[in-house]
C-alpha cells in the first residue's frame, strides 16, 4: 500500500534582509541539496563554512537590490529558496535569471518548488521584468519547469560536474511574463 506524502503548509516570503538565523538555515538547505546530489555549483562534501560564506554573499546582494531572495518556510524553518538575479547588463533591463532553486529533501513533492516559482514570477513582474531564464541539471527539475509554462530552449552537454564528480548536461529554459 502506498501513501501520498502529506501536504504541508508552507509560507513563501521575499526577504529584503537576511538574518543570521536565516543564513544558518539556508546553509543547512544548501548542504542538504548538495548531499542529495543536486548540481548547484558546489561539490561534496560541502563544508558548512563555505555554505555560510555563500549565503552571506547572497545576503549582501539582497540588501543592495541586486538579487531577490525568496524562501519557503514550514513551521518557521526554511525548507526552500530561489533567487532572482535582478542586476543585469544595461541592454537587458527587462530580464532576470532564476537561480539556485533549492528544496530540502524532506519537503519535496509537496508543492514547495511550484510555490517558489510562482512567487518568483510575481516578484519579477513587480520588479518590471518580463523575461526569466534559468538553467538546470538535465533531469533534475525539468518536468516541474515545463509543467509551469517554462519553455525549453535546449541542452548543453557536459556543462557542469555533479557533486560527486562526473559531467552532467544542463537544460536551459525561459519564461515570458506579462506585466
Amino acid at each position: 500500500m502506498s501513501t501520498k506524502p502529506s501536504m504541508s503548509t508552507h509560507r513563501i516570503q521575499r526577504l529584503m534582509a537576511v538574518t543570521e538565523t536565516q543564513v544558518q538555515e539556508l546553509a543547512e538547505l544548501l548542504i542538504d541539496c548538495v548531499e542529495g546530489g543536486a548540481s548547484v555549483s558546489f561539490m561534496q562534501p560541502l563544508p558548512r563554512p563555505k555554505a555560510l560564506e555563500f549565503w552571506r554573499s547572497v545576503a549582501d546582494r539582497v540588501v543592495k537590490g541586486e538579487r531577490a531572495l525568496l524562501v519557503a518556510e514550514e513551521e518557521g524553518v526554511v525548507v526552500g529558496s530561489v533567487q532572482l538575479i535582478l542586476d543585469q547588463p544595461e541592454n537587458q533591463p527587462h530580464r532576470a535569471d532564476l537561480s539556485k532553486m533549492l528544496v530540502h529533501r524532506r519537503a519535496r513533492r509537496r508543492g514547495v518548488g511550484a510555490a517558489l516559482l510562482h512567487a518568483a514570477e510575481s516578484v519579477a513582474r513587480d520588479c518590471g521584468k518580463s523575461l526569466l531564464v534559468l538553467d538546470t541539471a538535465s533531469g533534475d527539475a525539468e518536468r516541474l519547469y515545463a509543467s509551469l509554462g517554462w519553455q525549453r530552449v535546449g541542452v548543453i552537454p557536459g556543462f557542469a560536474l555533479l557533486p560527486l564528480g562526473g559531467l552532467c548536461d544542463t537544460t536551459v529554459f525561459y519564461r515570458q511574463l506579462r506585466l
